[in-house]
């Protein structure tokens, strides 16, 4: 053990007391600022984590919540023989064929087409009747629109109506009504995407196994253009 040394001048071993109680003090000041600083590094560590935490939860939710807000419409399969005012009901037969058909109605709603279907989604431009129809005949439901009507806002509401698959929605040239929807042997036409009558047709048709081909795939042929 160390021990100080001692002046036998009393003035002077007060200057010595004093000088060692500053160092001491000034020691002690250092570690307390030293303290100081870890601790608010710690606070600004666990703050940062909070933040970062917060901003996970609220991402988090917001997917969930988009995922319900923004999920395509969900239908049951199959017709169950609704009666749909404004529909028309055709007997058209069915058969594989070369080069383009003649179809008696526009959109077609079922006859002869390609033997390769279109695949299924949302199309931004139009598509080849004989492929469509060969889709019809799998069950599924075809919803064409007049580009020039049916944009903007009306167009993203019609999106929001197609279920998440065996539907194929795109623009269609010559159309007499805004919007057509077609099916094997049935066909709807309205005025207004807010026709209550849309997802009705759909509900009725979509997936129907009434068609010559149910339950057949509409994947896993060709896409057309404009697919997105």
């Amino acid at each position: 053990m160390s021990t100080q040394k001692r002046s036998g001048n009393p003035a002077k071993q007060a200057q010595i007391e004093q000088t060692i109680k500053q160092q001491r003090e000034a020691k002690r000041q250092e570690k307390l600022a030293e303290y100081q600083r870890q601790l608010k590094k710690r606070q600004r560590g666990k703050l940062l984590w909070w933040v970062v935490g917060g901003v996970a939860v609220v991402a988090i939710a917001a997917i969930i919540v988009a995922s319900y807000v923004f999920a395509p419409r969900t239908y049951e399969a199959g017709s169950e023989g609704a009666e749909i005012e404004g529909v028309q009901l055709f007997e058209n037969e069915t058969d594989h064929v070369e080069g383009t058909v003649e179809y008696e109605q526009t959109p077609p709603a079922g006859g002869p087409h390609n033997q390769v279907w279109l695949n299924c989604g949302i199309y931004t431009e139009p598509q080849t009747d004989e492929n469509a129809v060969h889709s019809l005949e799998h069950g599924a439901v075809w919803v064409t629109y007049d580009a020039e009507r049916i944009q903007g806002a009306d167009l993203d509401k019609l999106r929001d109506l197609m279920p998440r698959n065996y539907v194929i929605l795109s623009p269609y040239e010559g159309l007499d009504t805004p919007i057509a929807l077609s099916a094997w042997n049935a066909q709807l036409k309205v005025d207004s995407v807010d026709d209550e009558r849309i997802p009705a047709f759909i509900e009725e048709y979509w997936r129907s196994q009434n068609v010559p081909e149910p339950n057949a795939a509409c994947s896993g042929a060709i896409d057309g253009p404009g697919k997105i």
